[in-house]
């Protein structure tokens, strides 16, 4: 079976505590909406960026494990490539739906210092640097931000108002830290043609 690493979530859901629809995403997953709902996710060296239309209240998040460029040929370089494509992907897909790119802000969140043997390569550091730098070319004004630190994170996304909630959790949930390995392993093995073979 044939897939792209970066994806629109499929989980969505009703939130029994927060009592509303709710999309859970994935590293390499994204999710962009009109309708007022939230979105969620745990962090923990990789990053989000929640985009919005400040006046329409379009808006999504992503999540992505590695930032842009790398000046090596290690496989965590040469996979380097997906920040982009994850932030290109989220916006597109929100002005797609009606945004004006005039109207955009955002929110960023994660880059910690939690995943053993990834702290060598700063990819927590390198996620948070790249996705300011990526906001401010594209002209997008960061409202507020959580980056950094050795805390992974559970954020809330409600696109609608623009709200955010973030938990600091006190050690990476085990699941989590293997979701965001898999995904780093499928990053690494992923040719240029864009596609991965799962079996």
């Amino acid at each position: 079976m044939s897939q792209n690493i970066e994806q629109f979530a499929s989980h969505v859901y009703h939130d029994r505590n927060f009592n509303c629809d709710t999309a859970k995403i994935l590293p390499g997953e994204y999710y962009h909406t009109h309708h007022d709902m939230m979105i969620v996710t745990v962090l923990g060296s990789c990053v989000s960026a929640c985009i919005r239309d400040r006046v329409s209240g379009i808006g999504g998040m992503n999540h992505f494990m590695l930032p842009d460029g790398g000046n090596d040929d290690s496989p965590i370089s040469s996979s380097a490539r997906y920040g982009t494509y994850a932030m290109e992907i989220l916006i597109n897909e929100i002005l797609k739906s009606g945004a004006k790119r005039e109207n955009l802000e955002s929110k960023v969140f994660g880059g910690g210092a939690v995943l053993r043997g990834f702290n060598a390569i700063n990819v927590g550091e390198r996620n948070a640097a790249f996705v300011r730098s990526y906001l401010r070319t594209e002209g997008i004004r960061v409202v507020a931000e959580d980056l950094n630190d050795i805390w992974p994170r559970k954020v809330h996304y409600f696109p609608r108002s623009g709200k955010v909630l973030v938990k600091k959790l006190k050690s990476t949930d085990a699941a989590t830290e293997m979701k965001e390995r898999d995904y780093a392993g499928k990053l690494a093995k992923k040719p240029v043609g864009g596609e991965i073979d799962l079996f």
